[in-house]
């Protein structure tokens, strides 16, 4: 890896509006989200008590496919992220196409997922309604927000990450001063599951962690608006990464040595177990920092998601209107519309688990593209600086991705595929529209060259 100078700014018709600070809470706000919230018991059914290795192995991987996006981010640093870097590398406008429709799918599978997450129990310890009709007026509060502009967006998430990263502290404070008077176990940390080994338990965990680290790729949409591109988003990626890494395995080390694997993995809310044990702290204050966590992690992943829209739009993938933005606010208002509404469609189509890891499958696809893209990009010379990846970190990240996918269950793979074979058809029609439009045009010309007036277009003076 090497560092890099700025160099001038492209132009843009976003407003650069997000620092180095920001950009890094971004991406911290957006990876330490409902994941480790949420899924820490479901990680616990998978690893028992080695919750910790999975988290490390899913660090890892992580770190190395965030060396291809800092590497592409700094060359390219526009809206749009892999779908863009899938065009630049492969020169077909349709995996170009499926790489961002993965993407932008899993995007609002996510943020469908979180919304149910933040309707569920958590938001039942204060208010008894109905998880579906609570998720959609979340997902609405959520795009009022994102469509007010990114560094409003941002400042909230300054406020949110710093309230979810102290509920996590939290947590590990309170555990150790639950191993620290004598209570526990830290024997379970390292047990696996009866009938399983070290080897299984960790792949199939490390699926599942990796859920956790997810988010950090969203930052490449926000390129365009990110002050001195190429010098700071290398740091803040890393950084972030990094910080909630460390984090993670704080949590992860103190949870299960606290709790009972079985008991974290029975519960919907396995860190209010943590904090029920350690006694001291009322429930209803850590139910709101979760809440918040959840909240955040929405709010993060539809700006990603609508300017994913934004930026696909404005390379021809996807219909034009997408592109329009608010005189005043300079927000892409018709991509934030869109997306929220297939974000609330998709509320109803399973549980948190189920799309979560639908999520991870879709993203794996888009981090293959990616992990390939830097590679094949390799050839293309740009005229400024940029950060460059050490050639095996984007091979070996190529192998974990492969390694995932394995792991995934058939009914995350039809989800997946039922989701992609959507954009497809989305794909052929718009070509398809694009194509006739060409062709009206290509006909108008020639009429008005041999001067007469095309059928169907009117009278002309």
């Amino acid at each position: 890896m090497t560092s890099i100078d700025s160099g001038a700014e492209a132009p843009t018709r976003l407003r650069r509006s997000v620092t180095g600070p920001l950009l890094f809470l971004f991406i911290l706000g957006d990876v330490l989200g409902a994941g480790v919230y949420a899924l820490v018991g479901v990680l616990a059914d998978e690893a028992g008590g080695m919750v910790w290795l999975p988290l490390l192995v899913a660090l890892v991987m992580a770190l190395l496919t965030a060396a291809s996006y800092a590497e592409l981010v700094t060359k390219y640093p526009q809206a749009g992220g892999s779908a863009v870097y899938a065009q630049r590398a492969f020169k077909r406008p349709m995996v170009s196409f499926l790489v961002g429709f993965a993407m932008l799918a899993a995007g609002v599978t996510s943020a469908a997922g979180l919304s149910l997450a933040f309707a569920g129990d958590y938001l039942g310890v204060f208010l008894d309604v109905p998880a579906i009709p609570a998720a959609i007026v979340f997902l609405a509060l959520v795009a009022v927000l994102n469509a007010r502009g990114i560094k409003e967006s941002l400042r909230a998430n300054v406020v949110m990450t710093a309230v979810e990263v102290s509920g996590l502290l939290l947590v590990v404070v309170l555990g150790a001063m639950v191993l620290g008077r004598g209570g526990g176990d830290p024997g379970r940390l390292l047990e696996v599951p009866e009938g399983t080994t070290v080897a299984a338990a960790t792949l199939g965990g490390a699926l599942i962690a990796f859920y956790s680290f997810v988010g950090f790729e969203t930052s490449a949409n926000v390129a365009e608006e990110v002050r001195d591109v190429r010098r700071v988003y290398p740091r803040a990626l890393f950084g972030a990464l990094l910080a909630a890494g460390v984090v993670y395995l704080l949590v992860g080390i103190v949870a299960p040595a606290v709790v009972a694997p079985e008991d974290l993995s029975a519960s919907s809310g396995p860190l209010l177990e943590v904090v029920r044990a350690a006694g001291g702290v009322p429930l209803q204050l850590f139910s709101v920092v979760a809440l918040i966590a959840v909240a955040n992690g929405a709010l993060l992943t539809m700006i990603m998601s609508s300017r994913l829209a934004y930026g696909m739009a404005d390379q021809g993938l996807l219909p034009g209107p997408l592109t329009r933005v608010l005189p005043n606010r300079r927000t892409p208002v018709v991509a934030i519309a869109v997306t929220t509404v297939v974000a609330m469609v998709l509320t109803s189509t399973g549980t948190l688990e189920d799309l979560a890891s639908t999520v991870v499958l879709l993203l794996l696809f888009v981090f293959l593209s990616t992990n390939l893209a830097v590679l094949v990009l390799r050839r293309d010379r740009v005229e400024h600086a940029h950060f460059r990846a050490w050639t095996p970190l984007p091979v070996l990240a190529i192998g974990t991705c492969l390694g995932l996918l394995t792991q995934q269950e058939a009914r995350h793979w039809l989800l997946a595929g039922a989701l992609l074979a959507a954009g497809l058809v989305l794909h052929l029609l718009t070509r398809r529209r694009s194509e006739a439009a060409a062709a009206r045009r290509a006909s108008d010309r020639t009429a008005e060259d041999d001067g007469t007036t095309p059928t169907g277009s009117g009278d002309r003076p």
